[in-house]
């Protein structure tokens, strides 16, 4: 379970988030969804532990920012970044070690090859494309085998194969149990995948809907009657 609470982040004297509280439960695909600016990466960025903040988020009801969180939960940053002296190979390895995961030689092969990477692992970091490190990090982050995962626009960027496998992964770990928190603007990319959605807009959530509630309204007709409707 992912629990946030209050969440509040200023840049100097700019507010960026602003007292944001949700929970997604385990065996949950919660959909942070809002246009650019409404808050969404500092939101993920803030739960990853990347920045200062008030408020508190839990993690299986441990907080966040302790070891024992870290290691159940996996990050896929909206900027893929990589170790230029590193291959995609030696990348894997570094973050199997670095969480003691006890994801074999094997399943790291499967894992590289669903993600067309498998002809391309002993590339550096440095001669890698966007859409190449995007695929590495999707890869590093399932490696760990986390808890709860968090992905901020993890498809932009990415060729629809990739699109495609990284759907899949996101429901096979929705039914182990896992917790995922997925930020976006692009409705089309999340229509089959959300449980609960959270709508952002100006640092504030302003919608939240369960897939239940919603019966048989459409992502976008949601998204569009609460952030054109005048909610603030």
């Amino acid at each position: 379970m992912l629990e946030i609470q209050e969440l509040t982040k200023k840049y100097g004297k700019t507010l960026a988030v602003d007292h944001v509280s949700f929970v997604v439960p385990n065996g949950r695909v919660g959909i942070l969804l809002g246009p650019n600016g409404a808050g969404k990466s500092t939101v993920i960025k803030s739960i990853a532990g990347l920045l200062r903040f008030q408020g508190g988020v839990g993690v299986e009801g441990m907080p966040a920012r302790t070891l024992e969180a870290k290691r159940m939960f996996a990050y896929v940053p909206e900027i893929p970044a990589m170790f230029d002296a590193l291959t995609v190979r030696e990348h894997l390895e570094y973050i199997r070690r670095a969480y003691d995961s006890p994801i074999t030689d094997g399943e790291i092969e499967r894992l590289l090859d669903r993600f067309e990477m498998g002809d391309k692992q002993d590339k550096l970091g440095s001669e890698l494309s966007k859409g190449m490190m995007q695929k590495v990090s999707i890869c590093c982050a399932l490696a760990i085998q986390p808890r709860a995962i968090l992905l901020d626009e993890p498809m932009v960027g990415l060729d629809p194969a990739a699109i495609k496998e990284l759907k899949a992964a996101v429901l096979e770990l929705r039914a182990q149990g896992a917790t995922i928190l997925l930020s976006t603007h692009m409705l089309e990319m999340v229509k089959d995948l959300w449980d609960i959605l959270f709508i952002m807009r100006q640092g504030r959530i302003v919608g939240t809907f369960t897939r239940e509630e919603a019966k048989d309204e459409d992502i976008e007709n949601l998204f569009f009657r609460i952030t054109e409707g005048g909610a603030s």
